[in-house]
């Protein structure tokens, strides 16, 4: 069986993977796509709800000449009509790839094991590392540039946190991060962060000050204070995180030319008051729609190599 490669986090890709994959992803949204998947099966395999990354995925797949197949919760079970083991070994023998979206990220750590085709973490309570390569694009095209910038992450030390921290510094950036006492990143994430920085003019932070936090901030960054699965903790969480929502006060702490980020869905009066997703430096849109062409780089990424893999 030729080897084959998997995308769980973020920290899979080295800095410079990730900037030949942000290079790609640059030149199909300039040139449009070739049918690089042309004959490739991709199973979309997904436990919880989703807009963005679904519809980016299925589209970027045909545009690629690809084909894609959804399976729900529902339809699949995971590890309980059957064991995670038995569904990847099944798939591997169907597809060339699985891309899942899930509650527990353990699960996509048991898919890649079983599985000989790649697998790629379309979302799991540990990491989003699709959201952040179409956010490190995000970024290139407004800034023009990653090396150097800082960005201030105000909000739950959540998955998208996570991804951002492991990320940003192995191409160059600042992470600081703003969260009230317990809703942190945890240290092992920090520490290992810390180890991927460019160099030493790299910093990751945590801290507890949000309108600390942003000062000096080329980038503010913000997400729901209450994940999918954490709806019974929602009023709780609302009370933790009151003086953290970031607004246009919050922004303008970060200086004249700092711009907003936000992954969505918006959970509006939480995070973000009402409009803030349109405020003339929001690139929340430019971020989701940079989705599909990510996404379209790390298939091409990953599936080059693993063509002739055997099947199950």
């Amino acid at each position: 069986m030729s080897s084959k490669r998997d995308f769980l986090s973020i920290a899979d890709l080295t800095g410079e993977e990730t900037r030949q994959i942000l290079r790609r992803s640059r030149e199909m949204k300039a040139n449009g796509s070739v049918q690089s998947l042309a004959g490739k099966s991709i199973a979309l395999l997904f436990e919880k709800a989703s807009l963005r990354t679904r519809v980016s995925f299925q589209v970027g797949i045909q545009q690629l000449g690809g084909y894609s197949i959804h399976l729900g919760r529902e339809e699949v079970g995971l590890g309980t009509r059957e064991p995670v083991a038995d569904i990847a070994r099944v798939l591997s023998g169907y597809v060339d790839c699985i891309v899942a979206r899930v509650d527990s990220h353990q699960v996509l750590v048991e898919l890649a094991e079983h599985a000989t085709v790649p697998v790629i973490n379309a979302l799991s309570d540990w990491e989003h590392p699709c959201q952040i390569l179409s956010d490190l694009q995000t970024v290139q095209e407004h800034k023009e540039k990653l090396e150097g910038l800082k960005l201030t992450f105000v909000g739950d030390g959540n998955n998208v946190a996570r991804s951002l921290c492991l990320a940003l510094p192995a191409v160059g950036m600042s992470f600081t991060m703003a969260s009230p006492q317990g809703y942190n990143l945890d240290a092992a994430t920090i520490d290992q962060a810390r180890r991927r920085a460019q160099d030493g003019s790299v910093q990751v932070l945590a801290m507890r000050d949000p309108v600390e936090a942003v000062a000096g901030a080329d980038l503010v960054y913000t997400d729901a204070w209450t994940s999918m699965g954490q709806e019974a903790e929602s009023e709780i969480r609302r009370r933790a995180f009151q003086g953290y929502t970031v607004d246009p006060g919050l922004l303008s702490k970060a200086g004249p030319e700092a711009l907003f980020m936000h992954d969505m869905p918006a959970h509006y009066g939480e995070e973000v008051p009402p409009g803030m997703l349109e405020h003339p430096r929001s690139l929340a849109f430019d971020q989701a729609q940079n989705r599909l062409h990510t996404q379209k780089a790390v298939l091409e990424f990953l599936l080059d190599g693993s063509q002739n893999h055997t099947r199950a």
